[in-house]
C-alpha cells in the first residue's frame, strides 16, 4: 500500500498592483489630478483638493503644482458606455516632459548667472523666461502627432501670466528688503533716524512726530522700502515735507489730500523742505499724516 502524496503547498495570493498615476476621468473637477491622485494612493480626493487650496493660499505654490501636475500625469483609459475600456488613443508626446526638462534648464542657468555676474534679472525675467518655454512647449504640441496635454501646458502658462502681470503691476523692491512681521519705530531725535527702513512683508509703523524742526540743517531724508502689507508714517506738524511715492496695490493717502506726491508745508513752515520721504511700497495702504 502506498502512501499518500503530501497535500500541495497553498497557492501564493497573486502580488497587489498598483494603479498608474494617471489623471482620473470619472472624478475630477479641473483636469481630474485631485481624483488621479486618490485612486493612486487610496486617500479620499477631498483632501487632496483641500490641501492644494491650503497651499494656494499659504503662498501661491498650489496652483503651479497642479498645473504642473495636470501637465507631467497623463490622462486615464477611456470607457465605453459599458463600462468597458476603449481602445488606446495612441503613444503620448515627449512635449510635456521636454518642456518641463527645459524650463528647469533655464530657471537653473538664470540663477547661475544672477548667482556668479552682475546681471539682475529680478522676478520678472524669470518668470517672462518661464513663460517663453511654456509658450515654446504649446507650439511644439501643436506641431505633434501623439498625444499632448495642451491643458496641463495651458494652465502653467496661465499661472506664469498672472504671475508676470501682478509683478509688472508692483514696482520692484529694493533687494535689501528684509524681516517678516510688524515694526514700530519711534525715532525721538534726528541722529536716531535711519536713512532707509525696510520691511519684506508686515505693517510698518514709523512715527516720526518727537523730531525737532530745530535739529534738521539739511534736508532730513528717509526712503521706505516696503514689499507687503500696510504702511503708516506719522511727521511733525512744523516739518515741511516732500513725498515721493512709487505704489503697486493698495490705497495711498498724503495727509489727507489723495494720493498725489509733492511739498506738503507745515503749520510753522517756512516753505524750505525739512523732509524729503520716499516709499516704494508693493501690495498694502499707506498713510502719511501728522501728528
Amino acid at each position: 500500500m502506498t502512501a499518500a502524496p503530501p497535500p500541495a503547498p497553498p497557492a501564493e495570493p497573486p502580488p497587489i498592483t498598483r494603479p498608474s498615476l494617471r489623471r482620473s476621468r470619472t472624478d475630477k473637477v479641473a483636469g481630474g489630478v485631485a481624483g488621479g491622485l486618490a485612486e493612486y494612493s487610496g486617500i479620499d480626493p477631498l483632501l487632496w483638493r483641500v490641501g492644494f487650496v491650503a497651499l494656494t493660499l499659504a503662498g501661491g505654490s498650489g496652483v503651479l503644482v497642479y498645473a504642473l501636475l495636470w501637465l507631467l500625469m497623463p490622462a486615464g483609459p477611456r470607457t465605453r458606455a459599458d463600462g468597458v475600456p476603449a481602445e488606446p488613443a495612441g503613444p503620448r508626446s515627449p512635449v510635456a516632459a521636454f518642456t518641463v526638462a527645459g524650463l528647469l534648464i533655464i530657471v537653473g542657468l538664470l540663477v547661475l548667472v544672477t548667482r556668479y555676474t552682475d546681471l539682475d534679472l529680478g522676478s520678472r525675467g524669470f518668470l517672462a523666461s518661464a513663460l517663453l518655454v511654456v509658450g515654446l512647449g504649446l507650439v511644439a504640441s501643436s506641431l505633434s502627432r501623439g498625444r499632448s496635454p495642451r491643458g496641463g501646458l495651458i494652465a502653467v502658462g496661465a499661472v506664469l501670466s498672472l504671475a508676470v502681470l501682478f509683478t509688472s503691476a508692483v514696482p520692484e523692491i529694493d533687494d535689501e528688503v528684509g524681516g517678516i512681521g510688524d515694526q514700530d519705530h519711534r525715532p525721538t531725535s534726528v541722529a536716531d533716524v535711519r536713512s532707509t527702513y525696510s520691511v519684506g512683508a508686515g505693517d510698518l509703523d514709523l512715527d516720526l512726530s518727537r523730531l525737532d524742526v530745530g535739529e534738521v540743517d539739511t534736508p532730513l531724508e528717509v526712503r521706505v522700502d516696503h514689499g507687503l502689507g500696510d504702511l503708516d508714517v506719522t511727521v511733525p506738524d512744523d516739518f515741511d515735507v516732500r513725498v515721493d511715492v512709487e505704489h503697486g496695490l493698495g490705497d495711498v493717502d498724503l495727509f489727507d489730500q489723495g494720493p498725489d506726491g509733492g511739498l506738503f508745508r507745515g503749520d510753522d513752515g517756512d516753505g524750505d523742505v525739512d523732509l524729503v520721504l520716499t516709499i516704494h511700497s508693493g501690495l498694502g495702504d499707506v498713510e502719511v499724516s501728522r501728528a
